[in-house]
């Protein structure tokens, strides 16, 4: 596995593809949330790194935000955490996979709702650490898992504040797992319109998105053969095989 800091590297290696692996995995990833976007809406992703979501949101408003200064993003050098975008700006935001690498999680779901309008929806895809991406994790040895630290303390970094690609896959556990603390710490700001556990097969065999490792190349229908399995197995068995998330928060006026 070689891990791809460099979102151009990522960029070009998702475009020449020769297989449709990763792009079938981050189809399910983004497609998904189309349903809860209309055609006039205003939104933006944040957090969008190698920046493919426009790929598969229909939305024509969408604009990308990140950390970065890379040519494909409509908003460089944006911290999720303190935007700088005007209140109620957007009806919808979009965070997929990146608030496991979010340094201080809850300052992030405030300013999203600071920045979204009435009725605005925060869309997630995330992390969801069962015992096989626990696995993969330290495998790879990317990113970690910590479920010990008490994600609601806005005092304590989460992740590695000088490393944007540093994560915790454990946080959107400790975020959305025990919804009476949920509740107490973000019930006054969203409602959790929707939830959904999602992908396993599709990941592992998907080549990497930011890192490189062996995959099967595999045509459109075998890849369909898998995601059918995954659904399976996800729903049956979410704590061992289940590696993903699918969220929306509505926000509360």
């Amino acid at each position: 596995m070689n891990f791809i800091a460099d979102t151009k590297i990522a960029r070009d290696l998702y475009y020449s593809a020769k297989y449709p692996n990763v792009k079938f995995l981050l189809e399910k990833r983004f497609s998904w949330m189309n349903n809860f976007i209309d055609d006039e809406d205003e939104g933006i992703e944040v957090g969008s790194g190698a920046g493919f979501a426009k790929d598969f949101i229909k939305n024509k408003n969408l604009k990308l935000t990140d950390l970065g200064d890379d040519k494909h993003l409509d908003f460089k050098n944006i911290d999720a955490q303190s935007t700088g975008f005007e209140k109620e700006s957007f009806n919808y935001v979009i965070a997929s996979n990146m608030i496991h690498h979010i340094p201080y999680p809850v300052k992030f779901f405030k300013e999203m709702n600071r920045i979204l309008k009435k009725n605005g929806k925060l869309i997630i895809f995330e992390s969801y650490c069962s015992i096989a991406f626990q696995l993969v994790t330290m495998i790879m040895k990317h990113e970690g898992f910590d479920f010990t630290l008490n994600v609601w303390d806005e005092k304590i970094a989460k992740s590695d504040e000088k490393n944007a690609w540093h994560g915790n896959i454990a946080v959107p556990h400790l975020i959305f797992d025990d919804k009476k603390k949920f509740q107490e710490n973000l019930g006054q700001l969203y409602n959790l319109e929707y939830e959904k556990f999602a992908e396993c097969l599709i990941f592992l065999n998907s080549g990497g998105v930011t890192s490189k490792t062996r995959c099967i190349p595999m045509n459109r229908f075998f890849l369909n053969i898998l995601h059918t399995i995954d659904k399976v197995i996800v729903k049956l068995f979410p704590n061992i095989f289940c590696m993903g998330r699918r969220i929306v928060l509505k926000k509360i006026d």
